[in-house]
């Protein structure tokens, strides 16, 4: 496993902190100033980089109404693919300046592409890394073209069986290609927690040999959080403005209060993660003194056995340690000792 990926301005690793994406999507409902607008808010949010999607109506599939292109059910129930790809995606004549704006206030740029040409267009942009989604993990062909630019590649796998995940990490190897990272995915619209399954990580880490994470589309910040106490190092999260401002994605995307406290979250669990360690820490050094010692327990005279009756093992900390008591029983005190004396070895003959 390559330890450490170079991805921008960031680095993504086992022993780097959770790389967080702020997924854009189509919550800039159609207008560059509030793609501008969301850019700055995911900065402020605590995110490390902002995502968008490379696109058109046109290169996702085709302008037609036949059944095959009806969304059914679901958050998109009732809408015909084309129309809707037409209201998400980004426009090409923006992503240069979105980048630069990205890059100026210090977020890694990254975007998905789903064909050769927006591979072809992003390279023309001089991204550092890419994103491919989990409806294209079995895209075999865009899988090599993408691996064969010699970038860093983070894949969702929503969806797709351990087998297909296989031969996309092959294929994607076979490139030259080992900057790789591998996201968990629930492809719904949102995501719920009984099929989130985020276990699956680590054995994607273990049979991949990868730095592991979560594309996460899950409402709240739960999933995310026991994602990096189970070993993610990348959360992928949309993010929105408002959900009020509607588009495709707004009813599934993380408002700026909300991704703000979703990164502190992360941050305090990476805290509490640490490391291994049997250390105490300062303040825990502070609380030694209430852990069980020996006390004497009855006034006790000089030359008197000590017994069960005259000391015992009680808190606090400031006498002997328990492990003594019994091979102190039955010795004799040097010197007359009041109750609640903390029994040190000079008083003991």
């Amino acid at each position: 496993m390559n330890k450490t990926i170079n991805v921008g301005l960031k680095q993504i690793g086992l022993d780097k902190p959770t790389y967080i994406i702020a997924e854009m999507s189509a919550n800039h409902a159609g207008s560059f100033n509030r793609a501008i607008e969301v850019i700055h808010a995911a900065k402020e949010s605590g995110a490390d980089c902002i995502k968008i999607q490379t696109y058109t109506p046109d290169t996702m599939t085709i302008d037609s109404h036949k059944e095959y292109f009806q969304v059914k059910e679901g958050t998109w129930g009732g809408e015909n693919l084309y129309n809707l790809y037409k209201k998400a995606y980004t426009p090409w004549e923006w992503q240069a300046d979105l980048k630069k704006e990205a890059e100026k206030i210090g977020l890694d740029f990254l975007s998905t592409p789903f064909d050769k040409t927006s591979v072809d267009f992003l390279e023309q942009l001089d991204v550092n890394f890419y994103k491919v989604a989990s409806f294209e993990v079995t895209d075999i062909p865009l899988l090599k073209y993408i691996a064969s630019k010699g970038k860093p590649i983070i894949m969702s796998t929503g969806n797709a069986t351990l087998g297909e995940i296989e031969e996309a990490v092959k294929v994607i190897k076979e490139q030259g290609n080992n900057n790789l990272c591998l996201l968990k995915c629930s492809s719904s619209y949102p995501a719920i927690s009984d099929d989130m399954n985020l276990k699956t990580m680590k054995h994607l880490q273990d049979t991949f040999d990868v730095v592991v994470g979560l594309s996460d589309h899950s409402m709240g910040s739960v999933g995310a959080v026991c994602a990096v106490a189970l070993g993610a190092k990348i959360i992928e999260k949309h993010f929105c403005i408002s959900r009020e401002i509607e588009n495709p994605d707004s009813s599934f995307s993380m408002e700026p209060h909300e991704f703000k406290q979703m990164v502190k979250d992360i941050r305090n669990a990476e805290r509490s993660i640490g490391k291994i360690s049997y250390e105490r820490s300062e303040r825990e050094s502070k609380n030694l003194k209430f852990r069980r010692s020996i006390f004497v327990t009855k006034d006790i005279k000089e030359g008197e056995l000590f017994t069960e009756e005259n000391i015992r093992v009680i808190r606090p900390g400031y006498g002997l340690e328990p492990k003594y008591y019994e091979e102190i029983l039955g010795k004799k005190a040097s010197k007359d000792l009041e109750i609640g004396t903390p029994l040190k070895w000079d008083l003991i003959k």
